[in-house]
């Protein structure tokens, strides 16, 4: 029987696969990259962005609408928006925007970055930017400021009855509305209604009482819906996906100015190599029940917005770690150190138990065992012990003799964190003070210069002592 990493991997999954190989000489790539020559040029613990899979993604799922829309003779357009709630940093919000896109917003400072990106001339007055979260006077006074200056699509939308008097107040010129509708969440929350938006029953007496016959000032554009568990194909999505699209069409008898759904909630993305998922069939089946449902009541399709962030951003990082250390606890548990922390790094996997495409960077021609991978806080929660297709981790053997008695390989093994790009950095904050006084690790960025050609350069050090006893008082 063969026991090697590679023949683990090839047995269990379809290998290669998309965005991951291995080289003629051992190494695992990451969509084309050489990542033995990226640990050897900067280190590890790395982070990694490629941002050339922020297009791929984004035309991907514009191309997938396209075909829908095609087969469905669907009469409406579709729009992609990328909330920047994902990352916010400025080289991802950058490269979305060369792909036509349109923009989410969730806090005040946002629009400081919607400013931001106009003066670099990344955005223009026709950009889409649509508003959500629950606003407090200086996000709803910064849209205000926003529709003022003469950005024509800004779409706040409210998240309670009240804050439509927040523009009534302070936005001089006709604007835009959206309504956010509360969804039911999923019968395993320990709430039934998600706490942002306004109930479903109260939209239609809202719409009559506060935005009917106010159409030179303001017009209901947008229905939009959030689900947290994003778009899946089960009963509660369809369900709660229905309920807006049957509201949309009551609505729209009484209001001709609304022309738009907004389906919040993204597509999943890749956590193992087993992941299966049929973008088309679900970007088809959404199409198709919106059309279906108009043409029964008689209105017309609305316009399809979509937020994708994770979907935008997530595929395009890895973090790449070197196991600095083999201890045995027990008889039964055998412990792998990282470099890092994944309380400090990857919070996701701490706070909310989510689980990442793990893979190992060398060493697949090893022998493989199970192992726990343990980082180096003092938190007995900093572990990483089971992946998303089964509850439990293997990885290649630390040393391994060939057939010719030569001696052990010494070269550490670099375990790889891979589809990392949403809200990690947002979660665990960038830089700053993080527990025990870990260090955010050195980021490496790969993307095309000027020329096209594909160039990797560090957009942030290791995060160094000093910085940090700055922040602490102690400089």
């Amino acid at each position: 029987m063969n026991n090697t990493y590679t023949d683990l991997v090839k047995q269990t999954f379809h290998f290669p696969q998309e965005g991951f190989n291995t080289s003629s000489d051992g190494y695992l790539e990451f969509n084309g990259l050489d990542l033995k020559a990226l640990i050897e040029k900067h280190g590890t613990p790395m982070k990694l962005t490629y941002l050339p899979k922020i297009g791929m993604q984004i035309n991907k799922a514009k191309s997938m609408f396209e075909n829908a829309m095609k087969k469905h003779k669907y009469e409406g357009k579709y729009f992609y928006c990328y909330c920047t709630k994902s990352s916010h940093f400025s080289f991802v919000v950058e490269e979305a925007l060369k792909h036509e896109i349109h923009l989410e917003t969730s806090f005040a400072y946002d629009i400081e970055i919607i400013n931001k990106l106009y003066a670099r001339r990344k955005i223009n007055k026709e950009t889409f930017i649509i508003c959500n979260g629950f606003k407090q006077k200086s996000y709803t006074s910064r849209i205000a400021k926003l529709i003022n200056s003469g950005f024509k699509n800004v779409i706040p939308v409210l998240d309670n009855k009240e804050e439509l008097d927040a523009y009534k107040r302070s936005v001089k010129q006709p604007f835009k509305l959206g309504i956010r509708v509360a969804a039911e969440e999923e019968p395993n929350f320990p709430f039934y209604t998600s706490r942002l938006g306004i109930r479903q029953r109260d939209i239609l007496e809202f719409y009559v009482d506060n935005i009917e016959g106010y159409e030179d000032k303001f017009q209901l554009k947008m229905l939009h819906i959030f689900l947290n568990k994003g778009i899946k194909d089960d009963i509660y999505y369809w369900s709660e996906l229905n309920k807006i699209i049957n509201l949309y069409c009551q609505l729209k008898k009484i209001c001709p100015e609304l022309d738009s759904i907004n389906i919040g909630g993204g597509f999943p993305i890749k956590h193992s190599l087993g992941f299966e998922y049929d973008y088309q069939f679900m970007i088809n089946e959404i199409v198709g029940n919106i059309k279906k449902t108009c043409k029964k009541a008689g209105v017309p399709m609305p316009n399809i917005y979509t937020e994708f962030g994770s979907f935008t951003v997530g595929e395009s990082m890895a973090h790449i770690y070197s196991v600095i250390a083999q201890k045995q606890q027990n008889d039964r548990e055998i412990w792998y150190m990282i470099d890092s922390s994944f309380i400090t790094t990857l919070p996701d996997t701490w706070g909310i138990g989510e689980k990442f495409l793990m893979l190992p960077v060398n060493k697949w021609d090893n022998d493989y065992q199970r192992v726990v991978l343990g980082g180096i806080t003092c938190d007995s929660h900093d572990y990483y012990d089971s992946e998303e297709h089964i509850n439990e981790v293997f990885l290649p053997k630390l040393e391994h003799a060939s057939n010719k008695g030569d001696s052990p390989n010494k070269e550490p093994l670099y375990v790889g964190f891979f589809h990392t790009g949403a809200y990690q950095d947002q979660i665990s904050g960038y830089g700053g003070i993080k527990h025990c006084l870990i260090p955010s690790p050195k980021h490496i960025i790969v993307g095309h210069d000027k020329n096209g050609k594909l160039v990797d350069w560090v957009y942030a050090k290791e995060q160094s002592a000093q910085s940090m006893l700055k922040i602490l008082g102690y400089m």
